[in-house]
């Protein structure tokens, strides 16, 4: 039972604006006294960029909603999910939970993908729920698993429940574990999330083997503790990271080949 104590004396028929700020403080100070510390624990991207927006990296024992700009890019958003989860560099499990239509449609995490995600699939432990609630009270259940280190909920609805995504930010804060909601599409309704991503697929860059490494846009639409931007990333498989991709990626223009003093190299 929680005991909100209130300034004596600002309890009356006809209270003054001053009693009122004071009793919203009152409030205010009870609220914030049931909420866990937030952890100083997080997990860099390792852009210089990126982790200046976010203090240093993202926060490991909070809640964070990863969306894809639209049905097409629910592959680009579950890649930057997975890929920020593998980084966190836990020997604990990563749960997946999601709801059984969407596993139908859109599959399952895939091995091999996983293996170059750095993610062993050993780690990953896969949950099918009827419902979004389903999918929520199960991302609850085990945020509040000690043997769990990242949760992934991937939701197909269009509304969020405030007081579902409050339940899951202070689930991820008591046991200081990191949960992700994937969802097919940018929410526009409240959340207790402590940041919000956008992520759609780019386009990569062509080499002499064939189209390079995958790069993602992403858009921070959303962030408590700091500024806001968008970025185009690409995975380095080698390192198993996420780079900021290069600006150009081609040559300006090719080079000329209509000079009177080039055309013998081109057999003019």
């Amino acid at each position: 039972m929680v005991v909100v104590r209130l300034p004596t004396g600002v309890v009356s028929l006809r209270s003054s604006r001053e009693a009122g700020r004071n009793v919203l403080r009152a409030l205010k100070h009870s609220i914030r006294s049931l909420e866990p510390a937030r952890g100083s624990g997080t997990i860099p991207f390792g852009i210089a960029p990126i982790d200046h927006a976010l203090g240093g990296g993202l926060a490991r024992a909070a809640l964070h909603e990863v969306a894809a700009a639209g049905e097409s890019a629910i592959t680009a958003a579950t890649q930057f999910a997975l890929g920020v989860a593998a980084h966190a560099q836990e020997p604990r499990a990563v749960v997946w939970i999601a709801e059984e239509m969407g596993l139908i449609e859109n599959g399952a995490p895939y091995g091999p993908g996983l293996d170059d995600l750095g993610l062993r699939p050993e780690r990953l432990v896969t949950v099918a729920a009827a419902k979004p609630r389903d999918v929520l009270g199960a991302m609850e259940e085990a945020l509040r698993c000690r043997a769990v280190a990242v949760v992934i909920g991937e939701i197909r609805s269009a509304r969020l429940d405030l007081v579902a995504s409050r339940r899951l930010s202070l689930a991820a804060g008591h046991r200081d574990v990191c949960a992700f909601l994937l969802r097919t599409a940018p929410g526009t309704d409240a959340s207790a999330a402590a940041t919000r991503w956008t992520v759609t697929g780019a386009r990569s860059r062509a080499n002499a083997a064939g189209p390079g490494p995958a790069r993602l846009s992403v858009l921070l639409t959303r962030n408590r503790h700091g500024p806001v931007g968008s970025w185009l990333v690409e995975w380095n498989r080698v390192e198993r990271r996420f780079d900021l991709a290069p600006s150009v990626s081609q040559p300006v223009a090719d080079a000329a080949r209509d000079r009177p003093h080039r055309a013998p190299a081109f057999g003019a």
